[in-house]
């Protein structure tokens, strides 16, 4: 079942990282929706997310808080926002975006141009506080 996900595991396709451990990652989505759009996946390939057992799904859903939390240390904004489409690559990811409205979680609107040099200053200061986060 290889994936693009799978390839950015294994190091193949570099990645703007935030957070990572034995079993997940977290890195930014390089055609966001806002500033800070991120994504974490399981490392174990699975498509669908309610197919992970139930160790792996609670361990993402915490890995994902903590991410989140450093998200909104880092990026201005009312909230992250928490999404699982999961039809465009078929690996079981999350998208936690920060939100300030509704329709900052639009998959339809167009997606944010950033440059290599932005994405990796976003990237820095997510990882920065997520370290402030578990510490």
């Amino acid at each position: 079942m290889a994936t693009i996900f799978s390839k950015i595991i294994s190091g193949e396709i570099p990645i703007y990282q935030v957070a990572e451990n034995i079993d997940y990652l977290a890195f930014l989505d390089i055609n966001p929706l806002t500033r800070g759009h991120v994504l974490v996946i399981p490392k174990k390939e699975v498509d669908y997310i309610f197919d992970l057992d139930t160790e792996t799904y609670v361990g993402l859903m915490n890995f994902v808080k903590i991410v989140a939390e450093g998200i909104k240390l880092a990026i201005p904004c009312t909230k992250v926002g928490i999404a699982v489409v999961g039809l465009e690559v078929r690996h079981a990811h999350v998208h936690l975006i920060p939100i300030n409205h509704v329709d900052d979680m639009n998959f339809s609107k167009e997606k944010l141009n950033l440059t290599n040099e932005e994405l990796t200053k976003i990237a820095d200061k997510i990882k920065h506080s997520i370290t402030q986060v578990v510490s």
